[in-house]
């Protein structure tokens, strides 16, 4: 069989044919961005969290072991950019109808992981710091490696209808393309709205406010400086988590939902808005380790520490270098 060739699509918007030229330029230098400070900052993520394990004496902590999960599945999400960039910038799908059913399984997967996850680190926290006692005796932490496991599942169940309803379709040009009657995209949005963004997004508000008031509540019993300091702190960040949650991921939903009712030819056209709102949700993988790794005050002096240990590294390099 002959290989596919993307054919140009006269039915595309005129504004898209129009600027055409600026879409093949931005959307790579976009998702590039994306790629290398997705990867660099997760990679830093993880070889701080794995040289944390590597000390002596310390106990590997059950947020650790979240972060580590997070960022995998931030890593693996990813990998499903440079398809969608491809996909963008040539107007059509030229990857086959498996690679169609396995990026789109691969997205919706990693997606709900990450936000699984993210849920769940706000759960840590809140049995961390209102019921420590009791987290200790349940040995929490110790059972964070088996819930990371257990967070895939929903997550691939939420993922899975991918592989049964989407492939690709050709229309004077060949898209990835979900086949579903508008009662079927109708129930699979509400679900995927609901599990994949409503109800995580419900537990993180709900554990920072349970955390917010056992602080505000022991800073007016014991009327301590620190535990107001904080109060303050856990103020800022979880407004800014339950902001920038909100602000990346509502609209792609918003967008899932416009789309409901749609005839082939339009769902398979990319405009403005879509490409706005693909490009934030994209973005997560590389906000994440800034919100859960920069903004930790001991993330931030692990970090200086590996810096300083290379820096000296290179210039013991270099006095060898000297010598000889």
């Amino acid at each position: 069989m002959a290989p596919f060739r993307c054919q140009t699509n006269t039915s595309l918007d005129q504004i898209i044919i129009q600027n055409r030229a600026l879409f093949k330029v931005l959307v790579p230098i976009l998702d590039s961005l994306i790629l290398v400070a997705g990867f660099i900052g997760q990679t830093l993520v993880i070889v701080i969290i794995t040289g944390r394990r590597r000390k002596q004496n310390q106990q590997v902590h059950g947020t650790d072991t979240l972060l580590l999960g997070l960022s995998a599945a931030d890593l693996l999400l990813l990998l499903c950019l440079p398809f969608h960039t491809s996909a963008i910038v040539q107007g059509c799908w030229p990857f086959g109808s498996f690679m169609c059913k396995a990026i789109s399984f691969l997205g919706i997967a990693c997606s709900a992981a990450s936000v699984f996850t993210m849920a769940a680190l706000a759960v840590l926290r809140y049995l961390t710091v209102v019921h420590p006692t009791w987290a200790y005796r349940r040995r929490v932490h110790r059972r964070i490696n088996l819930t990371v496991v257990l967070l895939w599942i929903p997550a691939l169940a939420l993922a899975a209808p991918q592989f049964a309803f989407r492939t690709t379709l050709s229309h004077s040009t060949e898209y990835c393309f979900a086949f579903l009657s508008n009662v079927s995209q109708v129930v699979y949005s509400v679900t995927l709205f609901l599990f994949g963004f409503a109800l995580p997004l419900g537990i993180i508000v709900l554990m920072y406010a349970k955390i917010y008031c056992f602080l505000q509540h022991a800073r007016q019993v014991g009327n301590a400086p620190q535990l107001e300091r904080y109060q303050r702190q856990v103020t800022h960040t979880s407004a800014l988590l339950v902001l920038i949650f909100t602000l990346l991921w509502l609209p792609s939903y918003i967008l899932m939902f416009s789309k409901i009712g749609g005839t082939q030819n339009s769902l398979s056209r990319y405009n403005y808005i879509a490409i706005i709102f693909r490009l934030m949700s994209s973005s997560v993988a590389a906000v994440n380790p800034v919100l859960y790794g920069l903004m930790s005050q001991k993330f931030r002096q692990d970090l200086f520490e590996l810096g300083r240990r290379h820096q000296l590294v290179d210039t013991l390099y270099s006095m060898e270098c000297s010598k000889v």
